[in-house]
């Protein structure tokens, strides 16, 4: 078993490379501290350290550091992005957290370019800011469904460079989440859904019509992840047919990357004996 400071090492794609999606094991668990319960029982002991690190980076954020987090969770259907959410970023504080699941374009964002959306709803100083779907949707569904242009699509990849480089220039952590998912996984999600009624409202039978593009996805995320991966925002590949380890997996990257930041909490810009000793003289 690695050491849990080697998980950025383990899970990141190396920036440039091709990558085979289907070369990488989606039930695997890289890193884990043991099987499931282990896991469970670790990944609680690292939201009280989340929570304790978020806290610092949204009170230094107060006094002027500009300093933040985009966590950006990619993936097929059922592979989890919501379920991270709610795992994960539920034991932070929703006031430092800026959450944003990203639909089928308006209207009115189908009036701008691509990132426009994405622009607006970036974190501020201090915020720990998660996608999920993100950018990427316009290299991925617009690629498949043939949304626009083959050209346009190869122009983009550069664009989400540029603007995932001007981010980490102006203070922001990006961290690309990627949750593996195998075929046969989503399948066995898909009916569980089915079997649930309270499930039910998650489903859609154009699910099923998506799994028909299943290998067209696969390779349009595989040219997104070697294209768009770099030392300032790389990819990490998360093994997703396990529902604990992705939790447990997504909350230790993020963990070492606020640890990697340390925010520090502001120092008192006002006279703190002065004003202990005011309130007890208070009668």
């Amino acid at each position: 078993m690695a050491r849990k400071s080697e998980l950025r090492e383990l899970l990141r794609l190396a920036p440039g490379e091709p990558v085979e999606l289907a070369a990488h094991d989606t039930a695997a668990t890289p890193g884990a501290p043991g099987g499931k319960q282990a896991s469970l029982a670790d990944a609680a002991r690292t939201g009280k350290k989340l929570a304790r690190l978020q806290e610092r980076l949204w009170a230094a954020g107060t006094a002027g550091d500009r300093r933040r987090v985009l966590l950006v969770l990619q993936g097929m259907d059922t592979s989890g992005k919501g379920g991270t959410v709610k795992h994960v970023i539920g034991h932070l504080d929703p006031s430092g957290c800026r959450i944003h699941a990203f639909k089928a374009p308006t209207a009115q964002e189908l009036r701008h370019d691509f990132l426009w959306r994405v622009r607006r709803e970036l974190p501020g100083p201090g915020e720990i800011g998660i996608f999920d779907r993100s950018h990427y949707e316009d290299v991925l569904v617009a690629r498949v469904r043939h949304l626009v242009p083959p050209a346009v699509i190869g122009s983009r990849y550069g664009l989400i460079d540029d603007f995932e480089r001007g981010l980490a220039e102006d203070g922001v952590t990006v961290i690309k989440c990627f949750l593996h998912l195998s075929f046969e996984e989503q399948r066995r999600r898909l009916l569980r859904r089915l079997d649930r009624p309270d499930k039910r409202w998650k489903f859609s039978p154009a699910d099923i019509d998506e799994r028909a593009l299943w290998p067209a996805y696969q390779e349009a995320y595989e040219l997104a992840l070697e294209r768009c991966s770099a030392p300032y925002a790389p990819w990490y590949l998360v093994p997703a047919d396990h529902k604990w380890y992705r939790d447990w997996a997504v909350g230790r990257l993020l963990l070492e990357h606020l640890r990697e930041l340390d925010p520090r909490y502001p120092p008192a810009g006002f006279d703190v004996a002065e004003c202990r000793e005011r309130l007890l003289r208070e009668t």
